[in-house]
């Protein structure tokens, strides 16, 4: 591997002409210290692999959450255009639409006394179940289930009086991707979704409560609906079992399609179709509706916390509980950039567009940051910024330096509220199983990609 060469204060680029292979550069949001974490696994060779891709242009950037993944690194972003561009599986991950939604509660930390904590925690933990498998309040089959693969969240507003209008609003691409066609959904996929609707799954996906404890820009915040001391609830979770067999289903799809279209690739872990090919615009029909499919689960997380609200603290609580936003982390969007269209792939990504709001999660005990997209990051990373604090241990590494159930007691004694469906869960999504969120925001901060509104605190968690 090639190394990174320092391009300003926060930007590392390896030249296209690193490899024989690379068609542009492959670049890096970082800084040093950022950097030297980063290359200790093979994030940055998979970085390279990505800029070898037909039709990618300007180059393979990674966000300052970068680590090892699937093909793609996550925290990897690369753009492809017509005529040879493709669409990657591998770049959107198997989690299509994993991403989160940030609600602001009407009513202080100073108003949640520990009691009442702990008991809002457990009740949101019995409203939003958590852990792999698990079965939700929502169970949709057939032509219900098509409806939301095409709709989104909007159908389960309109047929299930979940949510409200004003929660599709305030959600990226108001929750609906068009092009979804259930139909290039297959059977398999449909039926590990089916009954997943309303539930959080394993993994490093949570439901965290939360204190604002600090607003940086104040004006943002108050556009943001966020003061100081408010209580809020961030949701992270993804299109579950659905998305997970859409992308395995595609992966060998086109993986035995490679050699028809001509295409040679250093890991068939990349493998692809070019966008204008029958099995490229089947996955991209596939991908949208697991991504609605998503954007309905999180919101029918979204609606059980109002209902675990309304348990512990009365209606009135509940009602006033608005949605500041939700953002999709992985997925492959046509957008327009320098004045023609691309497919944006974002692996473990968020989208960054000018003023829109940007939520960069921590891990249990550390700090959130709610941010605003920048107009620096449509010139310098296709309006994409990172997506969380990012890995630094692997959750086999995890396991074998923390214990699960010492951690909970930390975590209870900090004042942070725990529910789990495992100690071994817990410990996999450790804090020090992760980068410093402070340095990767303050990177994409002086970057020019994204700008601070306000700092969030957790004083509970709901894990898988």
């Amino acid at each position: 591997m090639s190394d990174p060469v320092r391009i300003d204060d926060t930007l590392w680029e390896i030249p296209a002409d690193a490899r024989e292979d690379m068609r542009v550069p492959a670049r890096v949001f970082a800084d040093a210290d950022l950097l030297a974490a980063i290359r200790t696994d093979r994030s940055l060779e998979q970085l390279q692999n990505v800029a070898t891709l037909p039709g990618i242009v300007e180059a393979a950037i990674a966000m300052p959450d970068i680590h090892q993944g699937y093909g793609f690194p996550v925290g990897g972003l690369a753009a492809t255009a017509p005529p040879d561009g493709v669409v990657s599986p591998g770049g959107v991950g198997y989690d299509i639409n994993c991403g989160v939604r940030l609600l602001a509660t009407p009513f202080t930390h100073g108003e949640l006394d520990a009691r009442r904590r702990g008991a809002l925690v457990e009740a949101i933990a019995r409203r939003a179940p958590t852990g792999a498998g698990k079965g939700g309040p929502l169970a949709l089959r057939g032509a219900e289930l098509d409806a939301v693969l095409e709709q989104g969240p909007r159908w389960l507003v309109e047929h299930r009086n979940v949510g409200t209008d004003a929660d599709v609003r305030a959600t990226e691409s108001e929750g609906c991707l068009e092009g979804a066609d259930p139909g290039q959904v297959s059977a398999r996929a449909r039926e590990r979704g089916a009954g997943q609707l309303g539930t959080v799954g394993s993994g490093n996906h949570f439901i965290e409560v939360q204190r604002v404890e600090e607003l940086i820009d104040r004006d943002t915040a108050e556009d943001f609906g966020l003061r100081k001391g408010q209580v809020t609830v961030l949701i992270h979770s993804g299109s579950r079992g659905l998305g997970h067999q859409v992308c395995t289903d595609y992966v060998r799809t086109m993986d035995a399609g490679l050699g028809r279209h001509g295409i040679v690739l250093p890991d068939r872990q990349l493998s692809c179709a070019p966008l204008d090919s029958d099995e490229g615009r089947a996955y991209l029909a596939a991908m949208a509706a697991a991504a609605n499919f998503a954007w309905a689960n999180r919101h029918a997380i979204a609606h059980g916390v109002r209902r675990a609200t309304a348990d512990v603290l009365g209606a009135d609580a509940a009602a006033g509980t608005r949605q500041v936003y939700d953002v999709a982390h992985n997925v492959a969007k046509l957008e327009e950039h320098g004045g023609r269209v691309v497919c944006v792939h974002r692996k473990g990504a968020t989208r960054a567009f000018p003023g829109q709001p940007v939520f960069i999660p921590g891990s249990m005990g550390t700090a959130s940051y709610v941010l605003a997209g920048r107009e620096g990051s449509m010139k310098r990373s296709f309006g994409t910024v990172c997506h969380g604090a990012g890995r630094r241990l692997s959750r086999t590494a995890a396991k074998k330096q923390v214990d699960g159930t010492a951690l909970r007691r930390e975590l209870e004694a900090a004042g942070v509220a725990v529910r789990a469906a495992s100690t071994r869960g817990l410990a996999e999504e450790a804090p020090l199983a992760y980068k410093d969120v402070d340095a990767v925001v303050r990177v994409v901060e002086v970057a020019g990609l994204a700008g601070r509104v306000a700092r969030l605190r957790p004083i509970g968690v709901v894990k898988g």
